[in-house]
């Protein structure tokens, strides 16, 4: 018996994915359970259509993040802190503080999370930190930190 799964099954599959399932199984445990539909025809037709809607909006996130990721590379940060004998920082400069000056300064909103510092910054400089935007798409935006 053929079901449409509308959640992941362990052992069976993934959401949407079109299986094909004994009947008992399908008929006693996925369907009354709402793990499953019967793969009639308007169900594959809506499951058809939703797939293609996913990669749409798949194609679209991606292409969107490819923006930033060209825009982050034309959009040097520059970053004020009081520093120390040496050089050295009161503290470091965090991605919370890259994010919000990428906003202030630009437009741009890359959550703090989608930055990756290699190591801390705890001085003055020029830096290059990674932004992973998602959809395998990376950027690289430059951080200049400035005395104060």
């Amino acid at each position: 018996m053929k079901v449409i799964l509308q959640q992941d099954v362990r052992g069976q599959g993934k959401k949407g994915q079109m299986i094909e399932a004994s009947e008992g199984y399908a008929r006693n445990f996925l369907i009354p359970r709402k793990l499953a539909i019967l793969a009639t025809t308007d169900a594959i037709n809506t499951m058809n259509l939703k797939e293609k809607a996913h990669k749409a909006e798949q194609a679209r996130l991606k292409a969107e993040a490819q923006d930033i990721a060209e825009k982050l590379k034309a959009a040097p940060v520059k970053i004020t802190a009081k520093a120390g004998n040496g050089g050295r920082l009161f503290g470091a400069v965090t991605t919370k503080e890259i994010s919000d000056e990428l906003k202030a300064q630009h437009g741009l909103d890359v959550p703090k999370q989608k930055l990756v510092l290699e190591d801390a910054i705890k001085s003055f400089g020029t830096y290059e930190v990674k932004a992973k935007l998602g959809h395998e798409v990376s950027g690289t935006v430059t951080v200049v930190v400035a005395e104060a």
